[in-house]
Parts: structure tokens; C-alpha cells; sequence
């Protein structure tokens, strides 16, 4: 599990440094730590799925974590998100960054312990990726990335969060089955999937990305494929009320 610190503390980054490194000695989990001063810092040399696990301070000097998350998140939907804060006032935002988990300072060895464990949880699932060949070699991708899939002759236009397109030779059923367990890939029109996951809405037969790209949904199929879209996103609503930091801020409420 690689993790990555973003505070502007030099003793915070020693300390979770040094409980994380003692988290993977004593339930023998290799963990790698990187420390970075700052959200820039970190930016700079976040690479989609470079990072398992990220502990991100809210209050830095400079770009905050809120502002640093998200753009995180445009760039990359792969790995888990915890916020460190002396105050609980954020918390709302936290949810639009997916935050996985919150831990207000000062923490606990056991608090950091039970973020650990509740990672290593789900970090398997999270971390599926796909392989596609792509210019000539292999580019792996997480699920949540793939922002949608375009038929053209014989080949596939998959873009990604970060706006960067892979050409691959490939046909549609072909990739609709590398991603058939996944349900947040829908074929909304021939040749054409999109990835519920960054759909903005949809209207008028029109399915409308959070990246601005639109494409046009089969008319006899517009309403299903609606209600596919929001059963997802319900589906993702519910998964976070009930992961840890979900579960706690309705018992603070």
C-alpha cells in the first residue's frame, strides 16, 4: 500500500509516517510513505494511480486540502481520500472530494490503526485496473478514470478524467465485456458507452458529461438508461453514508 502525507507540519508528516510504517510491520502489510510540504508539492507529482491511500490536511498554507482533493479527483477517482482537521466545519466538503474517512487532530495510534485496517478493506476492490494497448503498449487504467468509450471504424476513443485519450484497437462488445461486472458502464447508443460515474445529467435524449462532452441516447431506450444513471448514483450515495466517515457524521448530526 503506497501512501502519500500532504501537510504543512513537518511533526504531523513524522508522525503519520512513523504509525503507518508501524501499521505494516505488525499486521506484515508492506507500506511505502511519501511526505509532501504542501497541495502543490503533491500535485506536482500526483500520477493518477500512483497512490493507494491519501492523508490529506484540510488548513495548509497555500492551496488547502479541499482545493488540492479535488483537483486530485479530476485527475484521478483510484484511490482513497482521508482528511486530517483540528475542526469538523468541512465536512460537507468532504463528501464532494469522496472522501473515504476523516481523522481530526490529534490522533490516536489506534485511530490511525482503524483507518489502516478499514483501508486494506476495500483497497482490493478500489484498485482493479484495466489494460488496454494503446500507441503501441499497454496503459493501465482504474475503472472510475474512463470517463466514456466512442466507436470509430475499428477502433475505440476512450477519454479519461484527465482529458487524455487512448486509441485502441478494439470493438465496443469487446469492451463491454472487459468491464461487464462493472455497472457503472452504460451503452447509451451505438458505438457509445459512458461511465455513470461522471455523467452530469441527463435531458432531451442527451446525456451530458461532467467533462462537457454530450452524447445523443437511443430514444426508445432514453428512460432506462436514465434510471440505470440514478440507480448508480444512489448506489454510490448509500455506499458512503455507510462507510466509516458516512456512519459517524450521522451519529455527530
Amino acid at each position: 500500500m503506497k501512501i502519500a502525507f500532504v501537510d504543512d507540519e513537518p511533526e504531523c508528516l513524522d508522525e503519520m509516517g512513523r504509525l503507518c510504517r508501524s501499521f505494516g510491520e505488525s499486521s506484515e502489510y508492506p507500506v511505502e510513505t511519501v511526505s509532501f510540504g504542501s497541495g502543490e508539492a503533491f500535485l506536482e507529482a500526483f500520477d493518477g494511480g500512483c497512490f493507494d491511500l491519501v492523508f490529506m490536511d484540510v488548513y495548509m498554507k497555500g492551496m488547502d486540502g479541499i482545493a488540492a482533493a479535488l483537483e486530485m479527483r479530476r485527475q484521478s477517482s483510484g484511490c482513497l481520500l482521508v482528511f486530517l482537521t483540528s475542526s469538523r466545519d468541512f465536512m460537507p466538503d468532504a463528501f464532494s472530494c469522496h472522501a473515504f474517512e476523516y481523522v481530526t487532530k490529534p490522533f490516536s495510534k489506534e485511530r490511525i490503526f482503524d483507518v489502516l485496517s478499514d483501508a486494506v478493506k476495500v483497497l482490493p476492490q478500489e484498485q482493479k485496473y484495466l489494460e488496454f494497448a494503446a500507441d503501441r503498449k499497454t496503459v493501465r487504467v482504474f475503472p472510475g478514470e474512463i470517463v466514456s468509450a466512442v466507436t470509430d471504424a475499428h477502433y475505440l476513443d476512450i477519454t479519461l478524467t484527465g482529458g487524455e485519450k487512448l486509441r485502441c484497437r478494439m470493438t465496443m462488445p469487446e469492451f463491454m465485456e472487459k468491464t461487464a461486472r462493472d455497472t457503472r458502464f452504460l451503452l447509451v447508443n451505438k458505438g457509445i458507452a459512458v461511465n455513470a460515474e461522471h455523467i452530469l445529467e441527463c435531458k432531451n435524449n442527451c446525456c451530458v458529461m461532467e467533462n462537457g462532452a454530450k452524447f445523443p441516447v437511443r430514444v426508445r431506450d432514453s428512460a432506462r438508461i436514465e434510471q440505470m444513471a440514478l440507480d448508480y448514483h444512489f448506489d454510490q450515495i448509500r455506499r458512503r453514508q455507510n462507510s466509516p466517515a458516512g456512519r459517524r457524521l450521522r451519529k455527530e448530526r
